[in-house]
């Protein structure tokens, strides 16, 4: 089977190696870029608790100076994860959604007046630090990456995408959505996805991406 994997290259190697070691051809074409992003000095000692909504706040954090035993939420399993490999001891989280790590946070945390840092990128899909503060929770939010979309494609590549197109496309994030939607009908690709079923991480992923006319759309969990 061929199977067309979007997600940036550091986050694709594992699923690469397995896929091909299953047997099946797999093609990489990145839409999306990570850029790191500084932020300002903080004082983490001030936090009770470290809120992350996706691996790439983890990754792009630098720990060193954070108490390991701070509770530590974070959105799904590939977050959690990350966290775990930085070495955080506390951690919660939820199963890809944000709704549910609110609740999980609300359970966990019952001093409100005690404050949380939420570790985020520049575009976030729920604004979940003004949910917290709603229920007069003090949140901080700092951003430490963000999205850059990749529009161009090396032409030899794209003719070899058409000569055999995926029957898999798999789609992880809203941004890369935005991306892929771009570059399919930059390059004339929409009458070539009939027979291709996408996999979507969530529904706000695939709606993005329901003008095209897919196989299938299929919808699926981190990890």
């Amino acid at each position: 089977m061929h199977i067309l994997l979007t997600r940036p290259l550091e986050d694709s190697k594992e699923l690469i190696i397995k896929l091909k070691s299953l047997g099946h051809n797999v093609s990489h074409m990145p839409v999306i870029k990570i850029n790191k992003l500084e932020f300002k000095s903080l004082d983490y000692a001030e936090y009770s608790g470290i809120i992350f909504t996706s691996s790439n706040s983890v990754k792009f954090l630098n720990t060193k100076n954070i108490d390991k035993f701070i509770k530590c939420f974070c959105v799904g399993i590939s977050t959690e994860k990350n966290a775990l490999k930085k070495g955080f001891q506390n951690v919660y989280a939820a199963e890809g959604n944000v709704e549910n790590l609110k609740e999980i946070i609300i359970q966990n945390v019952n001093d409100k007046g005690s404050k949380l840092l939420y570790v985020s990128g520049k575009t976030i899909a729920s604004n979940l630090h003004k949910q917290l503060a709603s229920e007069d929770y003090l949140v901080e939010r700092v951003v430490n990456y963000n999205v850059e979309h990749v529009e161009e494609f090396d032409k030899n590549f794209i003719d070899k995408l058409k000569n055999s197109i995926p029957e898999i496309i798999f789609v992880y994030s809203e941004n890369s959505a935005k991306s892929l939607l771009k570059i399919i009908k930059k390059y004339d690709l929409v009458d070539y996805l009939m027979n291709t079923n996408l996999m979507c991480l969530g529904e706000k992923t695939s709606v993005v991406l329901n003008e095209v006319k897919w196989k299938k759309i299929f919808l699926f969990n981190p990890g």
